[in-house]
């Protein structure tokens, strides 16, 4: 067998190589036999380079080559060679030149793939690339989106680092603790019947950094969450997650814009102008009907209850007695959509649970619509400054409890935007959101429950409302939003023993269940806790639009499919009843094998 070992790879070679003889190993990536010469395209992952087989100068090496196959690894001797006049490939780094072959060996063969390794744009079933994971990532694409992630966390690195953070890994089997999502629980073989949960953050571990003064933090966390999935969504996924003492939201959050600043320039060569846009959480929800709203385009949401109550249209009506409201979306030059697109958007919204659409055209200086009876010519014009309608446009209304409201509009204003190609896909809007809510209502189990986490700090001017009107206490805690995509969150920790206390309390946690979750954690802030903050940037996200995809699946090696199973790995699995014996643990499923 030949040295395997390279002397460089397919992606280096030029015409400054012409006669050196280098040595080359890789995949078959095309075989072309052209009745004489045969040209080998040599692939690894920096590129690929042409081989030529030639019956005249070596027969020996020209019959091997006879007999190569797609995606069997090779290495290769021989001598750079310019291609002919004319043959040259400027698609590739090495495509001036050829390597002559001298000498080849067959380091491994291959099953014929299940889908095409060598042309990228053949559409393969995302679940057939995922469970042929490792030849999906062969294809290119994906091992590109890795090598940005790469760059990304490197720069995440030396920019953190370069800010006086040190980087500290913190334990992955840890305490469940009430953090909003569902642990993923790992039964403890040493202690039967108790378990250690994944983290869905580091967040306990962070803050504990800060009481030991360790003042600035971060680390590259893995972290894990038992919850429904989506296309930007994983059961296991990425965060940068960044810790400080002795600071406030105005310390950290030009940090971080610095931090975003670095990333977008040194992995795609993007400048990003700082600092970024600020809109409070009540704006956002009022405006875009989300917390997260996409700012490449506009049409802001429009509360028209009061207007809509001087109207005789029944179906609002009854949802504003019933402690509903009516919302409006003007869409500019909205007019122009036919009524069977009007019942497609109608359909879409019903997906959220909105009984209805209502709607109305602008049209020759009056609205039209089926409805349009039911309104006064007085409150129309109110209707139509309220919109800030003209002459084109269509006002879309729902009417329902604030919460479906906004999930309605939210998303019908993200579809239009999308169906009329309103959003410029090059743009990059950032933003920060403040003030969000410290509590908000759990009507399932009937109690208040973290907006956050329970370590949030209430803004210091409402404190006094924790005892008469929680709901109203605003935080400070604040997310930073780019096109539509919440990429990272934080707060203000909660640095006073006392105070903590007085949110476990609002939460309607025991005084035992506060000493099995978290009484650890308040004997330490007990010991001198500094005042504190931090937050966590979503990598996977981040990737996803560094890279220009809206699957997280993109992004991620090895990525679970949307019911979360590993469909390379066959994963989760069954385990044997001896591992159970061990664990202490039964299956009550009878048919468990």
């Amino acid at each position: 067998m030949l040295s395997f070992r390279r002397t460089h790879t397919c992606g280096d070679l030029n015409k400054k190589h012409d006669g050196s003889s280098v040595s080359l190993s890789g995949w078959v990536h095309r075989r072309r036999d052209h009745g004489g010469l045969i040209f080998i395209d040599l692939r690894d992952r920096f590129g690929l380079t042409q081989l030529v087989f030639d019956p005249h100068a070596n027969p020996d090496m020209h019959a091997a080559a006879e007999k190569l196959r797609s995606e069997w690894v090779i290495t290769v001797k021989g001598k750079v060679h310019p291609r002919i006049a004319g043959m040259e490939n400027s698609k590739l780094s090495t495509g001036d030149i050829e390597i002559i072959v001298e000498e080849m060996d067959v380091l491994s063969k291959a099953k014929t793939p299940p889908f095409s390794i060598s042309d990228e744009q053949v559409e393969v079933n995302e679940e057939l690339r995922l469970k042929y994971r490792y030849l999906d990532i062969r294809r290119g694409d994906i091992a590109d989106k890795l090598i940005k992630r790469h760059k990304a966390m490197m720069s995440t690195r030396k920019f953190l680092d370069s800010q006086n953070f040190s980087e500290i890994t913190t334990p992955i089997l840890g305490k469940s603790t009430p953090e909003g999502a569902r642990d993923y629980l790992v039964p403890s073989r040493v202690h039967p019947g108790n378990f250690y949960a994944l983290p869905q953050s580091p967040q306990i571990f962070k803050q504990l950094l800060m009481v030991a003064g360790m003042d600035r933090y971060f680390q590259i966390a893995q972290c894990f969450r038992d919850e429904d999935l989506r296309a930007d969504r994983q059961p296991e996924f990425t965060q940068i997650d960044v810790e400080m003492s002795f600071g406030t939201p105005e310390d950290l959050l030009p940090i971080i814009e610095d931090l975003l600043k670095t990333i977008f320039k040194e992995c795609n060569d993007i400048g990003i102008s700082t600092p970024f846009k600020r809109l409070t959480h009540a704006f956002c929800m009022e405006k875009y009907g989300c917390d997260r709203p996409d700012l490449r385009f506009n049409m802001q949401l429009s509360n028209i209850t009061e207007i809509a109550k001087r109207s005789s249209f029944t179906v609002f009506n009854d949802q504003i007695q019933q402690g509903g409201i009516v919302k409006a979306l003007c869409v500019k030059g909205g007019a122009d959509l036919s009524r069977r697109q009007i019942d497609e958007y109608t359909e879409f919204v019903g997906r959220f649970e909105i009984k209805g659409l209502a709607w109305m055209k602008y049209q020759d200086d009056a609205l039209n619509s089926s409805i349009v009876k039911f309104f006064p010519e007085e409150v129309k014009k109110e209707l139509i400054e309220a919109t800030d309608a003209s002459p084109g446009d269509l006002i879309f209304m729902i009417a329902d409890l604030p919460n479906a409201v906004n999930q309605g509009l939210d998303h019908l204003r993200r579809k239009i935007a999308r169906d009329r190609n309103l959003i410029d896909l090059k743009r990059l809007e950032f933003l920060w959101v403040t003030d969000f809510p410290l509590f908000n209502w759990d009507a399932e189990a009937n109690r208040i429950q973290s907006e956050h986490h329970p370590f949030t700090s209430p803004n210091f001017e409402d404190i006094a409302l924790m005892d008469t009107d929680p709901t109203k206490v605003r935080s400070l805690a604040y997310d930073v939003i780019l096109n539509g995509y919440e990429i990272g969150g934080g707060s203000q920790r909660i640095h006073n023993s006392e105070l903590q206390q007085k949110v476990f309390e609002a939460l309607k946690l025991s005084p035992e269940e506060l000493k099995s979750k978290f009484g650890f954690f308040l004997e330490a802030l007990s010991y001198g806790t500094p005042p504190h903050l931090g937050i966590a940037l979503g990598l996977d996200r981040i990737l996803m639009i560094l890279t220009e995809t809206d699957n997280i699946r993109d992004v991620i090696a090895f990525p679970k499919t949307q019911k979360a199973s590993d469909l390379m790995l066959e994963s989760p699995s069954k385990v044997i009843s001896a591992q159970l014996d061990e664990l202490k643990l039964a299956i009550s499923d009878p048919d468990y094998r």
